[in-house]
This record gives C-alpha cells, sequence and structure tokens, in this order.
C-alpha cells in the first residue's frame, strides 16, 4: 500500500508509524485514517516487527483532532458511518497482537487523544497538549472517547475533560494516569524506543496474551478476569517460549524466544 499522509518504517524489528501532515498539525481525514488501517493492518502480519511507535511529524502536534472540513458537511448517516469506521481502525491498532506506543509529541485533541487511548502506552512530550474539545464544536466524541477515557480515568475526570472540552497538560495527564511518563520533547522517541525494546525483550506469545487478558479481562467481573487468566495461563504453558524461558532463567543465559 502506498502512502500520502503517513510514513511508515521498520528498523530492526520496530515499526514507526508517524502521520505526517505537519501543516494541518497532523489533522485526521478520511484518507489519513484509511492509510493508519493499512499501515497496522501490515504490521500485524509482519514477522519482523515486534512492537510498534506511533507518532505525529513535527514538533507542534502528535494528531490535533479530525478534519473540520470533512465532519461540517455530513449527514446523520454519514456521522454515525464515520464513527463506526473510526472504531473499526482503533479496535485494529488496541487489538493488534503486538505492543504500540503512543509517543504524543505536542497536540492530542479530538481524534488524536482517541487514537493514543487505544495504544498499549503513551507517552508524552513536556509540551503536550491532551484532550476532546468536541462538545465545543457541539459534537460528541465519535471515535470511543467518551468510553475508554472514562475506563482509563475514571468518570469523574473523564467527564471534565469531555465536557469542557479543555485540554489538559502533559504533566496533568499523568497525574490522572492518561499517560505514563512525560519526557523533554527531544528525549520522547529515544524514551519510546527503549520501552519497547524492554518490552520487546520478552517472551512475544506472553506479551501478546498479557495485553489480550488484561484488555478483556477488564470489561468482566473479577470472577470472570480470573478465569480468563488462567485460561491463558494455561494455554502459554503449553509453548515453547515458556519451555524456553524457564529453562533459560534456570541456566542464567538469556532467553532466545521464537513465538511458539
Amino acid at each position: 500500500m502506498q502512502f500520502e499522509n503517513i510514513i511508515l518504517e521498520v528498523r530492526d524489528g520496530i515499526a514507526f508509524i508517524t502521520v505526517n501532515r505537519p501543516k494541518v498539525l497532523n489533522a485526521l481525514n478520511d484518507k489519513t485514517m484509511e492509510e493508519l488501517k493499512g499501515a497496522f493492518l501490515d504490521v500485524r502480519h509482519r514477522n519482523d516487527v515486534g512492537g510498534v511507535i506511533f507518532t505525529g511529524s513535527g514538533e507542534k502536534a502528535f494528531i490535533a483532532g479530525a478534519d473540520i472540513n470533512e465532519l461540517a458537511t455530513q449527514s446523520p448517516i454519514d456521522g454515525k458511518d464515520r464513527s463506526r469506521r473510526g472504531h473499526h481502525i482503533l479496535d485494529i491498532i488496541e487489538n493488534l497482537g503486538k505492543p504500540v506506543i503512543a509517543a504524543i509529541n505536542g497536540y492530542a485533541l479530538g481524534g488524536g487523544c482517541e487514537i493514543a487511548m487505544a495504544c498499549t502506552i503513551r507517552l508524552a512530550s513536556d509540551n503536550a497538549k491532551i484532550g476532546q474539545p468536541e462538545v465545543k464544536l457541539g459534537i460528541v466524541a465519535g471515535y470511543g472517547g467518551t468510553q475508554r477515557l472514562p475506563r482509563l480515568v475514571g468518570l469523574g475526570r473523564a467527564l471534565e475533560i469531555l465536557l469542557t472540552g479543555e485540554p489538559i497538560s502533559a504533566q496533568r495527564a499523568y497525574e490522572i494516569g492518561l499517560v505514563n511518563a512525560v519526557y523533554p520533547q527531544g528525549e520522547l522517541l529515544t524514551q519510546a524506543e527503549t520501552m519497547l525494546r524492554k518490552i520487546m525483550a520478552n517472551g512475544p506469545l506472553a506479551v501478546k496474551h498479557t495485553i489480550e487478558a488484561s484488555l478483556h479481562g477488564s470489561q468482566m467481573s473479577l470472577e470472570e478476569g480470573l478465569n480468563l487468566e488462567a485460561n491463558v495461563f494455561g494455554l502459554i504453558c503449553t509453548t515453547e517460549d515458556m519451555k524456553e524461558g524457564t529453562r533459560a532463567f534456570l541456566e542464567k543465559r538469556p532467553a532466545q524466544f521464537k513465538s511458539k
């Protein structure tokens, strides 16, 4: 797939996916969303990729929101279809089976905040501004903001962000658990890569199933979630990676995982 609005690069096992529309602060239009879908589907099936770092080009914005020109002319049917398409693409990101780190380098508003929340881990630059300003336009968040944000930060804090439409600072996002860490902008991608490589050094099947169990279990009762965890634990015990990992620990050597 040829891309016009994003950049996909694979370096040493990491896919770097960058929204590349800096003149419009990396705003999301329909074409960009389709390209993101294509890029993440490609990455999902690549054996040479163990994880993703997702960011925006330039120093001002991760993704500053949706393309308002497209939103302004949509009908009710168009609006529902747009929301469902967005849900589908963000579900691909969230359930990729590989860790995705959002490197939030500046504004992450509206759809930008929503895409970041679909990523496995969020790291922010110290100049980041994060929020859901849709109510200021007379609309509601449509790419999962009303659902993922309360699950990440709690209902009260989520409603404050969603109803005021005001962005919060990177430090505030860290305080409420919306981002995992804050770094100087010049260090953000390096820190993201360092974290991702630590994750990728672990058993890839264990990483995949840990993400799946955590995501699905968080929507269940504790009893149901614990049953899911037990099933996943039993499944992982059938793998060659489990035998290699435990053997390597006992033999005091680095494990050589093979995703089997």
